[in-house]
């Protein structure tokens, strides 16, 4: 009898046991084979507009077995096509099966593909590598409205410059299309200077300034361009008279006592810099100069949208030291170490003298920048910039609206400066120009006024 019951317990217990280990094999299965997350699709870089050559970005994950197709299909008034699929092989049996994650861009031509001009639907579908479903997988399933627009934006150029110099600037106005374009701007010599709206009511019609270097040789390429939302492009060419202008030379003596001066005030910011005086004169000189222009350029790359000034900008009362593109040769010890161009203009007049903004506008930096020293930078709207350094003190803050009587520092010796004066530039899109063009009310009149008035018509 004792025996009888010994016998039933040690059953039950294989039982138990046995139920635990096909429970746990069931839960080890259901984990391994079952997992239930659904693959993350994101579609925030294809737009609602789809042009004639259309592009779509998608990128999507799967964290647990992994994905294993992607398709992306396309209709419109009946007809549909498979625009991309993709199937990923099966890289283990357990866990992590297919990659964790996939991108990919797909292009595809509108017309040739028999879509038209008007509303389509998008339909992503990516699925995953557990048996759910019938071992169909987790699935993920997003569509998405766009519209299909193969026609190029209209493009009329009201005005063009007629000539341009190095250092200088012009113009161009131009009506579009479609005022809610993807983006429009002149591009001069490879490099893109954004249009804005003209501001003064109208709706389609745009303005672009544009600068030519001041070490520029030519013009190679100049037009005006602009892209749809759909990323239709259309190109106008034109064409200006290139004036080359005469460079002027200068020599600055490099001394010990300059040396003496300038070298710890950069050394603090700059502590990278290594080797005796000279050596790190010429780091400051050529490296850091370097980052602090490319700083500035930055600094001009979203100018507000607004025109803020008007007439012509304030030149500060004094004497002129030194001009814009001046090509200087830096002599140090009877030798020439260095050559440089400088790219503003030198006004002195009394120590610590008040500095004023040339014109309406809002600060967007103000702090020590390298060779510049204490630094103010202020946007004028629409790609036009002006900068002020070599400050001993600053007297506003990045975001302060300023005009003509605005003080905003005194003259100084910060910087890359040998006696207290004001360094003074205008920048249009990041490129240095001559200020002489913007202290000048008669060329702010013919260049911009006039053509401004001029293309109403």
């Amino acid at each position: 009898m004792a025996f009888s019951r010994s016998k039933k317990y040690i059953s039950s217990q294989l039982l138990i046991f046995l139920g635990i280990v096909v429970g746990g094999c069931g839960i080890a299965a259901s984990i391994l084979f079952f997992e239930g997350g659904r693959p993350v699709v994101n579609l925030d870089q294809t737009g609602d507009h789809l042009g004639g050559k259309a592009i779509i970005r998608y990128s999507v994950s799967d964290t647990g077995s992994g994905l294993r197709a992607i398709t992306v299909l396309a209709s419109q008034n009946g007809v549909k096509k498979v625009l991309h699929s993709v199937t990923f092989p099966r890289s283990t049996y357990l866990g992590k099966i297919g990659p964790e994650e996939a991108a990919e861009t797909v292009s595809f031509d509108s017309k040739k593909e028999g879509f038209s001009d008007g509303p389509m639907r998008i339909r992503f579908e990516a699925a995953d590598y557990s048996w759910r479903g019938w071992l169909q997988g987790n699935k993920t399933v997003i569509e998405k409205e766009v519209t299909v627009d193969t026609i190029p934006p209209q493009l009329e150029i009201l005005h063009s410059e007629k000539y341009i110099s190095p250092g200088g600037v012009g113009i161009a106005i131009y009506r579009l299309s479609d005022s809610q374009g993807g983006g429009s701007g002149v591009t001069i010599n490879g490099r893109f200077n954004p249009g804005f709206l003209i501001g003064d009511g109208r709706a389609n019609t745009y303005l672009a300034y544009f600068a030519l270097p001041c070490d520029a040789q030519r013009i190679d390429s100049l037009a005006v361009s602009a892209v749809d939302p759909a990323g239709n492009q259309t190109i106008v060419p034109f064409t200006t008279v290139f004036k080359g202008v005469e460079q002027k030379h200068d020599t600055i003596t490099i001394g010990e006592a300059f040396l003496s001066a300038k070298i710890p005030e950069f050394q603090q910011y700059y502590p990278e810099m290594q080797g005796d005086f000279i050596d790190k004169y010429l780091y400051a000189n050529n490296t850091v100069r370097d980052q602090n222009n490319s700083k500035i350029y930055d600094l001009c790359r979203n100018p507000l949208p607004n025109r803020l000034w008007r007439d012509h900008f304030a030149r500060m009362a004094g004497s002129s030291r030194a001009g814009f593109a001046d090509h200087r040769s830096y002599i140090y010890n009877g030798t020439i170490i260095d050559k440089q161009v400088h790219l503003g203009m030198d006004i002195a007049s009394t120590n610590r003298a008040e500095v004023r903004a040339a014109n309406t506008g809002k600060v967007v930096f103000a702090d020590y920048l390298g060779i510049y020293g204490n630094m103010i930078l202020v946007d004028h709207g629409q790609g036009v910039f002006s900068l002020y350094s070599h400050l001993s003190r600053i007297t506003v803050a990045p975001g302060a609206d300023v005009d003509k009587k605005t003080v905003i520092g005194l003259t100084g010796t910060t910087g890359m400066a040998g006696g207290d004066h004001l360094h003074f530039s205008i920048l249009v899109n990041g490129v240095f120009v001559m200020p002489k063009e913007w202290w000048d009310q008669h060329w702010i009149d013919v260049t911009i006024e006039a053509p401004i008035s001029g293309s109403k018509f």
